[in-house]
């Protein structure tokens, strides 16, 4: 479509984002806008500016609030009412409460807390909150030390888990906030990807895979690509459009409304294209972001090398060998130790539930393969008939799952007692058992047994550098309404990303899943 000089262009984009470019005497442009053939922000990078101020303005209020209620608490224990009263002569333990404030909102600014570029981002933003707090209390606590305060000690036993668990609260609700409103079209970030149509592709389905990132790609330049038109492939990905080449960046953003330029290759761009794109970029408000081409990597194993001028990025090992060390096994044998001893009134009456129902043992063991492609049996309450092993040939054609793993959701060989004790995972509670025997992990990649004519590929042979666990990402991400391919994909991922943070987010997880009743059956 052209357009006539002065004429207003309009569009809606995927999301129904309506854009608007104007071009002609009408537009606004600077000397060095002129330059580069830009004008300044558009419209939709104005409201990503707004609503980012919002945000950062409104999480500045509540951690002062926070901050505030935090170490008021620490002073009402630490000497009573009277200190708080207007009053008071002695004002000393109140001058001390506002230096620990105001120090506290100085450190969580300086780790940049409240940084718009982790919103939404989990583990990132609950990081930058601890270490700031952290380093506020060594500081004071080095203070205490040196000028023999005696006020610190008090502080620190209140002001500090008072003030961690309260700031991690607020970035908790905060996410959910935004997450649900990026998944209701809000908080969008427009993204016009640059790259070869396979890698666009994927970069997209990652998107809608994760809608609460808030991600979404409205256009594409592709390197050898006509003029623009056209659509990616029906075979790659439905509805995005092309818009040109990579020498068609700046008009593409403009078409489409982007705020955010997405390189996903760089063989057709080099180093100094990608610095003379930055420099364009600038005046327009629009963010660049530059894809590794690497995916399911943990952040602990990236790091930027600056060398030789150039920021090239590293790759860490996968961790599955330290999965292995002392800490991890104590962990599983305390953690499974307190589980069973929780959960025995629990087992007692659904075993007296399974022998009541249907005849046959309380325990079913199922030959499963562990660490190292070793064979173990793994333990269960019975949720099925008698025998239904050998039922099993004739409900091959009914797997919904595929791969190495079996699952109907209308199983006819689940007893009623079975169902309840599913859907609840009650009947995965004696696999704490298999913990205890160190056949299995509390966290790990779900235990796989061959079905017949099934084989192992190299995926599934990966998988086995690590004890099978109790639960692990997959469980935790959709359980049996996961495909096989993104089950498998969530367990790979964490055979090479693993620790014991990642375990203890698992495990939280876990326990919200169960209770929520999510995929199981």
């Amino acid at each position: 479509m052209t357009t006539t000089e002065g004429q207003v262009r309009t569009g809606t984009t995927k999301s129904g984002l309506t854009h608007r470019v104007r071009s002609g005497p009408g537009s606004v442009r600077t000397r060095a806008d002129h330059a580069v053939g830009v004008t300044g922000p558009s419209d939709h990078v104005l409201d990503r500016m707004r609503w980012q101020r919002r945000y950062t303005a409104n999480l500045l209020i509540a951690d002062t609030a926070v901050v505030c209620g935090a170490v008021l608490l620490a002073q009402f224990i630490r000497f009573g009412q009277a200190s708080l009263a207007p009053g008071t002569e002695d004002h000393s333990a109140t001058v001390y409460s506002v230096l620990i404030a105001m120090l506290w909102l100085s450190a969580l600014a300086g780790f940049h807390a409240r940084s718009t570029k982790i919103v939404g981002r989990g583990i990132e933003e609950y990081r930058r909150v601890v270490e700031g707090s952290l380093w506020t209390f060594v500081t004071i606590a080095l203070a205490e030390l040196l000028f023999k305060l005696e006020l610190a000690r008090g502080y620190l036993a209140v002001a500090l888990p008072a003030g961690i668990i309260g700031l991690l609260l607020v970035r908790s609700l905060v996410r959910k906030h935004v997450a649900r409103a990026r998944v209701n079209g809000r908080y969008r970030t427009a993204v016009l990807a640059v790259g070869r149509t396979g890698a666009i592709a994927r970069l997209a389905d990652e998107f809608e895979r994760n809608p609460s990132d808030g991600m979404e790609i409205v256009g594409a330049c592709v390197p050898g690509s006509g003029s623009a038109g056209e659509s990616l492939p029906s075979g790659c990905h439905k509805g995005i459009p092309i818009l040109g080449d990579e020498t068609a960046i700046l008009e593409a953003i403009d078409a489409c409304s982007a705020d955010t330029v997405a390189i996903v290759g760089t063989d057709h761009l080099d180093v100094h294209e990608i610095r003379k794109l930055t420099w364009k970029l600038e005046p327009t408000g629009v963010n660049l972001v530059v894809s590794p081409g690497v995916l399911d990597i943990a952040i602990s194993r990236l790091a930027v090398l600056p060398v030789a001028g150039l920021p090239l990025l590293q790759i860490g090992r996968p961790q599955y060998r330290d999965a292995r060390r002392f800490q991890k096994r104590a962990f599983d044998f305390c953690f499974a130790l307190a589980a069973l001893m929780a959960a025995l009134p629990i087992l007692l009456l659904a075993a007296v539930a399974i022998k009541l129902s249907s005849k046959g043992p309380i325990f079913y063991s199922s030959q499963r393969i562990g660490l190292g492609g070793k064979p173990f049996g793994m333990l269960k309450l019975r949720t099925m008939v008698p025998d239904a092993d050998k039922m099993l040939a004739s409900l091959l054609d009914s797997n919904e799952c595929g791969g190495q793993m079996f699952k109907i959701r209308d199983d006819p060989r689940i007893t009623p007692v079975g169902r309840f004790l599913r859907r609840f995972s009650i009947d995965e509670l004696p696999q704490f058992i298999n913990v205890l025997r160190q056949e299995m992990s509390v966290v790990g990649p779900r235990p796989l047994f061959t079905l017949p004519g099934e084989q192992f590929d190299g995926d599934s042979e990966h998988r086995l550098l690590v004890k099978p666990g109790i639960t692990g990402l997959w469980q935790v991400s959709g359980r049996s309404d996961l495909a096989w391919a993104d089950a498998m994909r969530l367990d790979l991922s964490y055979v090479d990303n693993c620790s014991m943070t990642s375990d203890l987010v698992i495990i939280a997880k876990t326990v919200r899943s169960v209770f929520e009743r999510r995929g199981a059956y």
